[in-house]
């Protein structure tokens, strides 16, 4: 991701004069590699699919937060690789403005790490995350070296989160863990499940259509077994 975009204006000045509109454009450059771009979208994929009926949060990805009103609009923010807001309308939005969300912030962030960005995310992002946003749960991942940190918001500063025996990262505001499955980010349930994304749901469906198909085949296997010996399978009911 890149870094962070705004310069602060040499005055205040009335924001009603000065104030961008709220239907701002996202300005953001594309993800940085593949790798980054799947593990955003398998983030954002399964936790739409595990919420799918749910209908006050937004979620996105690589997607421009507009956060002060007071300032031009070419001053921003470049958005975190994923973001979740709760409390809010689930649709399609083109930016996050945030005076036009009730002054909400993200109360989750998720960074995915590269050698251009790492110290900027572990740097002067977590900071404003911590004393701007004021985001609950920050979260970074590392998907070369597969590192994986986290922090909650605690009296205003962010406090690291301990790892369970799995080595997952639970954040409070999901009701989630976060943990490294396969050499990805993965969201898993408290129970320890984890939270699958669309390919994996057509196959677990899949599996369970071969096994009812397979124990229905048994059945019909032995029916005619039982019919061989006499016996109607019918009155066994």
């Amino acid at each position: 991701m890149t870094s962070l975009a705004f310069a602060m204006p040499a005055e205040i000045v009335d924001p009603s004069v000065v104030a961008p509109p709220g239907d701002l454009d996202s300005n953001e450059p594309p993800m940085e590699s593949y790798q980054h771009l799947i593990q955003m979208l398998l983030l954002l994929e399964s936790l739409e699919l595990f919420w799918k009926e749910r209908t006050d949060y937004f979620a996105a990805g690589n997607l421009t937060i507009y956060f002060s009103p007071r300032q031009l609009e070419s001053e921003h923010f470049r958005g975190p690789d994923f973001f979740v807001v709760l409390g809010t309308e689930r649709r399609p939005r083109k930016s996050w403005v945030v005076w036009e969300e009730d002054g909400r912030y993200p109360n989750v962030i998720v960074e995915v790490l590269s050698e251009s960005t790492a110290s900027i995310d572990r740097g002067l992002k977590k900071q404003t995350y911590q004393d701007v946003f004021r985001t609950p749960d920050y979260f970074w991942f590392d998907p070369q070296t597969l590192e994986l940190s986290g922090f909650h918001l605690v009296d205003g500063q962010y406090q690291p989160l301990s790892p369970d025996a799995s080595g997952r990262l639970w954040s409070a505001q999901l009701g989630l863990f976060l943990g490294v499955e396969k050499g990805q980010l993965r969201f898993f349930t408290p129970a320890g499940e984890l939270v699958p994304a669309g390919q994996e749901l057509a196959q677990r469906a899949e599996a369970a259509e071969q096994r009812a198909e397979s124990a229905e085949q048994r059945a019909a296997r032995l029916a005619e077994k039982l019919r061989e010996l006499g016996v109607d399978p019918d009155t066994l009911k």
